[in-house]
């Protein structure tokens, strides 16, 4: 069996990834589409993690993409989060997302009920929650229904999501297909689910079963990874990465093994896809500082990433007048990985429209 050095893997993953070199041109959606979507449960951290990677990327880039050019759409989506997806490859997003039976997806009648009546009231219409929970409650009858689809967290509108009747608008939802057009429906499951494995496989390789069951649902279920991983058998290769068995596509592994030593220094906002889809292990990270990055209640860190490894964790506080970025390394630096992590304050705090203060905390 082939084996992955560990120096190859992360340069390749980089590449992939945009964040060695960083490209001058892409777009959004393109990002959106090589990362697997972006994480959305904070704004904010989408917007920064397509900074890290879009040469050019500008504060209204966003924005015009997700709710004026319509490239990107927002729906609830892997590990039942908020996603922000590529518009042209929403039906096969849609038709892997309905396969996942958790996250309220799991036909219960009050799940039925509610997408009934979710499918109904956003036909050709953009709602408010305030008013979709309004109607909810009057096509079902339900008082209780249509409290829960008020809930904040939106628990019982996953379903939904992942069904194809429910995306975000820049004012409440709609139907993806009033969004977007009749081709944003669902495309059917077994092959859209084999394209989405392919999909993380072309980023996030080499690829463990754990590691993709972790990113698809949250816990790190090795037998569903496995099956998973079986669907794309034929396109794949086994390798030997980091002391386990993994697979990585085989058009992929010749390019991946022979992969530069990597280089770069990045700032990745809290929620980041590199996190989010990377082993929690060597090489990408010592494991007696998971507890600083992968938080209680689900909360990623902001990390410091040097040639691909997670080497640290920040914050930034923004007024007015300035952006105070504090940097926190697990271990000292040196003054080359410094200077670098200076420049990515001094992009970030440009982004953002003020002066950078910037903080080194000493380990």
């Amino acid at each position: 069996m082939r084996v992955v050095p560990a120096r190859a893997a992360l340069a390749w993953r980089l590449r992939r990834h945009g964040l060695a070199p960083r490209p001058a041109g892409g777009s959004p959606a393109a990002v959106a589409e090589r990362l697997c979507g972006l994480h959305a449960q904070v704004m904010s951290s989408a917007d920064l993690s397509l900074l890290a990677r879009l040469g050019d990327h500008h504060p209204g880039a966003l924005p015009q993409a997700l709710w004026h050019d319509r490239t990107l759409v927002k729906l609830w989506a892997a590990r039942g989060t908020l996603h922000l997806l590529p518009a042209a490859s929403l039906p096969t997003w849609l038709g892997a997302l309905g396969t996942l039976r958790k996250f309220g997806n799991n036909g219960h009648p009050d799940t039925e009920r509610i997408c009934e009546a979710v499918a109904t009231a956003l036909h050709h219409r953009v709602l408010t929650r305030r008013e979709l929970s309004a109607e909810v409650g009057r096509l079902t009858g339900s008082p209780r229904l249509g409290s829960w689809v008020a809930s904040s967290w939106g628990s019982d509108l996953k379903a939904a999501s992942f069904r194809g009747l429910l995306c975000f608008t820049d004012s409440g939802f709609t139907s993806p297909e009033h969004w977007l057009g009749p081709h944003a429906r669902p495309a059917p499951a077994p092959k859209s689910l084999r394209s989405v494995v392919r999909l993380f496989l072309r980023s996030y390789g080499p690829t463990i079963p754990g590691q993709l069951t972790r990113w698809w649902l949250g816990p790190p279920r090795d037998r569903l990874g496995r099956s998973l991983l079986a669907t794309v058998e034929e396109e794949t290769t086994p390798v030997r990465f980091a002391g386990h068995e993994a697979v990585v596509l085989t058009a992929d592994l010749a390019e991946l093994t022979e992969a530069d030593e990597p280089s770069s220094c990045r700032l990745l906002p809290a929620f980041d896809p590199w996190v989010l889809g990377m082993p929690r292990a060597e090489p990408f990270i010592d494991p007696r500082h998971l507890p600083q990055v992968f938080r209680p209640a689900g909360r990623i860190a902001p990390v410091l990433l040097t040639d691909g490894r997670v080497t640290g964790t920040w914050t930034h506080h923004v007024t007015s007048r300035r952006t105070t970025v504090e940097l926190a390394p697990f271990a000292s630096v040196s003054a080359a990985v410094r200077r670098a992590m200076t420049t990515e304050a001094e992009r970030l705090a440009a982004h953002l429209g003020s002066a950078l203060e910037l903080r080194w905390h000493q380990p």
